[in-house]
């Protein structure tokens, strides 16, 4: 890995203690659920990048396949194909990490190499056998997202989740990926039903036992709509909302598509929490406790 992006990458895993991180979502597909067809210009996709850096992005995840549940799957030279000419105007006129949305070792090292400092594996190392090596000869930080090939409403999910990290994170200290550059992200809408989703979200106080940085990724996904019962994709209400839980719970990055709406969210509920007074009655526990397990400051 190049300085600029060691320095990129160990400023970007610095931050992700001290405030809430926001990852701004930068689909190059034609078929993602939300926004697919939206980037694949490169002028497009770069103009994109700038607006949510502008509202507070502090990362941008770029992504050449649709992980959407009925996605069809992308060759590896077609991925390579769309994210390799975007990555390369984005390092050309960024300042903020960029990450690659992918589960294969090949595009993955080859995102690296042209400037991204995070791999973000949806199927956390355990899809493509080199993701491992690849993450740690390139000395990325990795997320490593808890995925299921398919929902099935008998499972213990908290059970399950913990089964795959454990594996996920022996692959990663026998292929010599450092601590310090790893992430755990629940996975979200990927191989759970809409009730282990909410259990999945509960739990993040559970996962932050790994002593790792916790990413959830909700944004407009269909199973908040589900929730409410209109049986909708996931509005922006719903996932603010979803994040402000997930915040309570103790995660630290946020994948989202609406930078300044969950950038301003997130302010105005530290400022509420920070501000209740004694005299309300309510207990130092209980406001430390809607601060997030770490009494994180979200306007830092």
């Amino acid at each position: 890995m190049r300085d600029e992006l060691r320095a990129r990458r160990d400023a970007f895993l610095h931050k992700i203690k001290s405030r809430p991180i926001f990852m701004g979502i930068l689909n190059l597909t034609p078929d993602s659920f939300s926004d697919g067809g939206r980037f694949q210009t490169i002028d497009a996709a770069v103009a994109h990048a700038k607006v949510m850096i502008d509202e507070g992005c502090d990362i941008v995840d770029v992504g050449g396949e649709s992980t959407r549940p009925t996605a069809i799957a992308v060759p590896e030279t077609e991925e390579l194909a769309r994210v390799e000419p975007v990555l390369t105007a984005l390092t050309r006129v960024l300042e903020v990490p960029l990450s690659i949305d992918t589960y294969k070792a090949a595009v993955a090292a080859r995102a690296v190499e042209i400037g991204a400092a995070v791999i973000n594996d949806v199927w956390g190392l355990q899809k493509d056998p080199k993701m491992a090596g690849v993450v740690a000869e390139t000395e990325a930080a990795v997320v490593i997202t808890h995925n299921r090939a398919e929902r099935d409403a008998t499972v213990d999910i908290f059970a399950d989740m913990r089964r795959f990290f454990d594996r996920s994170l022996a692959l990663a200290a026998a292929a010599g990926i450092r601590n310090e550059a790893i992430i755990l992200d629940p996975g979200l809408g990927f191989g759970k039903t809409s009730l282990q989703n909410v259990e999945a979200v509960m739990r993040i106080p559970d996962l932050k036992n790994y002593g790792f940085p916790i990413l959830v990724g909700v944004s407009r996904k269909a199973f908040l709509g589900s929730l409410t019962g209109d049986g909708i994709e996931g509005t922006l209400i719903g996932t603010v909302a979803a994040n402000l839980m997930a915040a309570v719970a103790g995660a630290s990055i946020f994948r989202v598509h609406d930078v300044a709406e969950h950038v301003a969210a997130l302010r105005v509920f530290h400022a509420l929490h920070r501000s209740v007074a004694p005299s309300t009655g309510a207990s130092s526990t209980s406001r430390s406790s809607l601060c997030g397990p770490s009494g994180r400051n979200f306007t830092s």
